[in-house]
């Protein structure tokens, strides 16, 4: 079901755009529709990702575009959220907007709707960012965090990112991205995340093996602090973060034609190996009889 809520952000003349955004990166379906006549409203759908968003993407764009009153022609772009993430849902998504931009020709874009890739490490920093604005405060200077995606085969993508102002839905990367590890993110990390936030959909996952520095509590310098300086925002990528974004990237010139539209993986293996996993089942093997090995010495 799609409601029509506030755009998270003041309406300026940036702001005055028709957008379509998609993101499937993750296990939810996020679509949304900014109408250029309704600058301070969006309207937006969520619902089960993976493999049924394939089925579902298409029905919903229609669905949200008629309550909107547009049609393809009517927009000024398509954003979509570009990975690293699922492989399925970003094939689906790179295809859709492919299609729905080119078959979209028209005197005023005769090669299609123009389509802006967003990092969907980036949307979830955004994310986090617009939690703490509503919800908790913004610091007064700099807000650094540290994005994490569950990449799965347990794994998980991250990236660093610096928000100069705060209050605004623009930042530029300071580190990353990286696949790793849980337990490796630690040493992937530069000095100042150690005094951001830590953001996204890992924690209930890989709770416990996230760098201990976030429970430590350190400070840039190694420190212990009196309260933790690394917090967590449980979040993810969806499309309100895509259109909080899109403007000041459209703005800056990284929309492309259709043809364009490309998933960034970051991991190039869709699957391990049968080599692979039978490598790490032995090696966990050996971990756990060296274990008990230990434990009777």
């Amino acid at each position: 079901m799609s409601v029509a809520l506030p755009l998270p952000v003041e309406p300026t003349a940036t702001t005055r755009l028709a957008l379509l955004a998609i993101e499937t990166s993750t296990h939810l379906l996020s679509v949304g529709v900014l109408s250029r006549s309704l600058p301070a409203n969006l309207l937006l759908a969520q619902g089960e990702g993976g493999a049924q968003a394939s089925a579902n993407l298409l029905p919903t764009i229609t669905v949200l575009l008629a309550q909107a009153g547009m049609t393809l022609a009517d927009l000024d772009a398509v954003v979509y959220g570009c990975g690293p993430g699922a492989f399925t849902g970003l094939r689906t998504a790179t295809a859709v907007v492919q299609g729905l931009a080119y078959g979209t020709r028209s005197a005023h874009h005769p090669d299609g709707l123009p389509v802006l890739g967003v990092d969907t490490l980036l949307a979830t920093a955004e994310a986090a960012r617009h939690a703490l604005q509503t919800q908790q405060g913004l610091p007064d200077g700099p807000l650094i965090i540290t994005a994490m995606l569950d990449a799965r085969m347990d794994e998980l993508y991250a990236a660093t990112w610096q928000f100069d102002d705060p209050t605004a839905p623009h930042a530029h990367q300071v580190a990353g991205p990286w696949l790793c590890k849980p337990e490796a993110l630690a040493a992937q990390l530069p000095p100042q995340a150690l005094s951001g936030w830590l953001a996204g959909n890992v924690f209930e996952v890989y709770g416990q093996r996230l760098p201990a520095l976030a429970p430590l509590g350190l400070t840039a310098s190694g420190q212990q602090s009196a309260t933790p300086s690394v917090r967590h925002i449980a979040c993810w990528p969806d499309a309100a973060a895509l259109l909080r974004l899109a403007p000041g990237l459209l703005t800056a010139g990284h929309a492309t034609a259709a043809a364009g539209a490309q998933p960034v993986y970051v991991r190039d293996q869709v699957a391990k190996t049968t080599a692979e996993r039978a490598a790490e089942q032995a090696a966990a093997h050996g971990a756990a009889q060296a274990a008990v090995t230990d434990r009777s010495a």
